[in-house]
């Protein structure tokens, strides 16, 4: 497992770099958002994990410029912070995972297999706040979504199904046995229909809608 870690805390930074080292896992640690997104261009890791607050170029900026370069690249939050609208930032600008810093080492390691496998993880201690965020996110929009929801195509919701459980293009490419290509064409329509920004608003909005509770 290959992973860019960006956080310009020297010693957290350090540190975590030395436990995920010990676990097998093969670290390049940088300490700004521009040596990490060169460092995840140059290296293609597994995944990026990037700090929220930094100076300069903070975590959510980060995580936009890892996406206009590689929309497929999991992206994983690690921060101190539990504040909802964080979360809900991160999420919005297609973040693959949040985390939170005091978590147990080998849970992150766990954690980090699954953001690569293509799920998407929150910190447990935020499922309320995650369920908080979906709920006021779709508050009195019940049949508008409905009516978008209807404007997809047959494939684009068979597609659709696939996000809300977190899988990848490629994961979605092999269980509909088509090309990656393909899906990415499919996301983009999906998204535009929707008129949402990123895949996990996609996903988010139709597990809130239940709308493949007797599908799945």
């Amino acid at each position: 497992m290959k992973v860019v870690l960006i956080d310009d805390h020297a010693l957290f930074r350090e540190g975590l770099e030395s436990l995920l080292k010990r676990r097998g896992v093969e670290v390049t640690a940088c300490s700004n958002a521009d040596q990490g997104i060169e460092a995840a261009a140059s290296m293609q890791p597994d995944v990026v994990m990037v700090d929220l607050r930094m100076p300069e170029v903070d975590g959510v900026r980060t995580l936009q410029l890892l996406r206009k370069s590689d929309k497929e690249i999991p992206v994983l939050i690690l921060t101190t912070s539990d504040d909802a609208a964080d979360l809900k930032d991160c999420l919005r600008h297609d973040a693959s995972g949040y985390l939170l810093k005091d978590m147990d080492p080998d849970e992150l390691v766990v954690a980090l297999r699954k953001v690569i496998a293509g799920e998407l993880v929150v910190a447990p201690e935020l499922a309320g706040t995650l369920a908080s965020i979906i709920q006021n996110r779709d508050e009195g929009l019940e049949e508008e979504n409905k009516s978008v929801f209807s404007s997809l195509s047959p494939r684009e919701m068979e597609i659709l199904s696939h996000l809300t459980e977190g899988q990848s293009n490629k994961v979605i490419a092999k269980h509909l046995g088509i090309s990656d290509g393909t899906v990415k064409l499919h996301v983009k329509s999906i998204l535009k229909k929707l008129g949402l920004h990123s895949r996990v608003e996609a996903a988010v909005l139709a597990a809130n809608e239940r709308i493949f509770a007797t599908k799945r």
